[in-house]
């Protein structure tokens, strides 16, 4: 497929593709080491940063400052720098901090590129699986360089649905939605990282994702992975300081959207 994007497009793409496993390298390195890792608590005691969420975020901001200094930057520990260039970069060092202090593989690194609130690129890497799946708008989506095309067959009913749940929603709501997916013949999922299950959707290993209340570094890299795969994605709210709060993330394969919609229980 020839590249349709422009070419300061183009060049965030190339920078993304190779920061995502640059990150994740030294991501990983934390994660071998992780019993010496000192590890602070946020909101609650699931909400958890390391050394290594700070350091790895650190490395990916030197790197984008460098190569765009007018881009603006969004990360989930040191928040938004603005920009001039109508591009802001939206990444989170590592999703998965819980899993990844716990000794699990389900983590990894989050890199989306916004020009003008859009989701223009999504590069998601996962360490411990060693897969990159990388996603720019008008060339498709592709997991360590395989394309990756959605099978609208799949539904909730014949396929397995991720979903997400932190403390900013009541254990009320989250308990209405898994009764529901589960009246409709459907079977769910939860890894704690919200980004690789929706590379996961992406990769047709999930039909779909929905989380409650989600933040913009967890989703954007996903949502631009999902729609270059042939999916949908309910609009996340990007502009002004929109971008900085949560919303309700949902995205799927075209077999399965209005269906977890339904079972999500909120208008699109």
């Amino acid at each position: 497929m020839p590249h349709t994007a422009a070419p300061a497009i183009r060049e965030r793409f190339a920078a993304a593709t190779s920061l995502g496993p640059k990150a994740g390298a030294l991501a990983l390195g934390y994660f071998n080491r992780r019993d010496d890792l000192a590890v602070e608590t946020k909101r609650d005691l699931h909400d958890v940063v390391s050394i290594a969420d700070r350091e790895v975020e650190q490395l990916i901001r030197t790197e984008i400052g460098r190569l765009f200094p007018e881009d603006g930057i969004l990360g989930e520990e040191y928040g938004l720098e603005g920009g001039s260039s109508g591009f802001t970069w939206v990444i989170d060092p590592i999703d998965g901090t819980s899993p990844f202090v716990n000794g699990m593989p389900s983590w990894c690194v989050s890199i989306a590129v916004l020009q003008d609130g859009n989701p223009v690129i999504g590069v998601i890497f996962a360490p411990c699986f060693d897969e990159l799946y990388t996603a720019m708008k008008g060339d498709g989506a592709r997991l360590n360089g395989k394309p990756l095309v959605l099978d609208a067959s799949r539904s909730v009913r014949n396929a397995v649905t991720g979903l997400g749940a932190n403390n900013h929603v009541t254990p009320q709501v989250v308990a209405g939605i898994v009764e529901r997916l589960l009246e409709g013949g459907g079977n769910f999922i939860r890894n704690g990282s919200g980004a690789l299950m929706l590379a996961y959707v992406a990769a047709g290993r999930l039909v779909g994702y929905y989380e409650p209340y989600m933040h913009a570094w967890d989703c954007m890299a996903g949502f631009c992975l999902v729609a270059e795969a042939g999916g949908l994605c309910h609009p996340f709210p990007t502009q002004g300081d929109r971008l900085t709060k949560g919303a309700p993330v949902l995205a799927a394969g075209p077999g399965a959207f209005e269906d977890l919609r339904k079972i999500a229980a909120f208008e699109a």
